[in-house]
């Protein structure tokens, strides 16, 4: 059991099975979705150096890769599989909502999970989160033509989830405390993301249960911008002889979306229907880093 309960695999399920069969408690646990991840965060940072930014050459480049696969890449195939597949409006805004957002946060500490470039994602994710503030009401605006009514949000997650937890982190490597804390970071990152995944499941549990006639468009578009979008993303990298490490960050700036952010701005702003792609990408996100974890081992 102790085994088990050390597993990451294990976890993540564990997550999906206790949110889809025992949803109550995540009316509570939502509220620690943003201290978790923000504390899985820090964890994941110290692996950036202190000077990195000191190199603004090494920022620019990753930067640009994060809004194009986030964006351009990741956002183009949602739009496009959504227009092909999805008639019900709602859900067409809800996908229009997912690829208007960036990429999850959950890309830096899973990097390190999966031995990718952290700093690498790091970069991409910033950039990725100021670009949003132009990119994300312009999408809006062509697609469904509706103003983004609180740009702050996007600043104040930023501010939250990055900044905050990278200032934690070179607190940790001022005082010299990562070696005391490398025992038990795995785990206790592992555990963080049961709080947050567990929490976004739960409380989407009634919409994925309520329309299971909708399901099965939704899944072939978020199936497409999970699993095939990331076979194409990775044969292009090794075609093109990219570092495996930086392939692995790309591969999850190119596959993974904030659907916190989406899903919240669905039931703010839309019908409750809207919000339930953000709910069934959050289930094939996790099929998908486990997926990526489990191959990594096998390989």
């Amino acid at each position: 059991m102790i085994r088990l309960l050390s597993n990451r695999n294990f976890i993540f399920l564990l997550a999906i099975v206790f949110g889809l069969a025992l949803p109550q408690p995540s009316v509570w646990t939502k509220v620690l979705m943003m201290p978790a991840l923000a504390f899985v965060m820090t964890l994941a940072t110290i692996n950036v150096p202190n000077d990195y930014f000191l190199k603004p050459r090494a920022i620019l480049i990753p930067s640009f890769f994060g809004i194009l696969m986030s964006y351009v890449i990741l956002g183009g195939v949602i739009l496009a599989a959504s227009a092909l597949l999805i008639t019900n409006q709602n859900l067409w805004i809800g996908f229009v909502l997912i690829a208007a957002v960036p990429p999850a946060v959950a890309v830096i500490p899973f990097s390190a999970i999966l031995e990718g470039n952290v700093s690498f994602a790091l970069s991409g994710t910033v950039a990725s989160y100021l670009a949003a503030l132009l990119i994300t009401p312009l999408i809006f605006w062509i697609f469904i033509g509706t103003s983004f009514t609180d740009p702050y949000k996007l600043i104040q997650i930023m501010l939250i989830l990055i900044v905050l937890p990278l200032v934690l982190s070179r607190g940790i490597l001022y005082f010299r405390l990562q070696d005391r804390i490398a025992a038990v970071r795995g785990l206790l990152t592992d555990w963080g993301f049961f709080i947050v995944l567990y929490s976004m499941i739960g409380v989407n549990r009634d919409l994925i249960f309520s329309q299971p006639l909708l399901i099965l468009p939704i899944a072939l578009v978020v199936l497409a911008a999970t699993f095939v979008l990331g076979f194409v993303i990775e044969k292009i990298c090794v075609l093109a002889k990219v570092d495996k490490k930086n392939m692995v960050s790309l591969l999850l700036l190119g596959t993974l979306k904030n659907q916190g952010i989406a899903g919240g701005l669905a039931i703010a702003l839309f019908e409750k229907e809207a919000a339930l792609p953000s709910a069934v990408y959050s289930v094939f996100m996790i099929l998908y880093i486990m997926w990526l974890d489990l191959r990594r081992r096998w390989q």
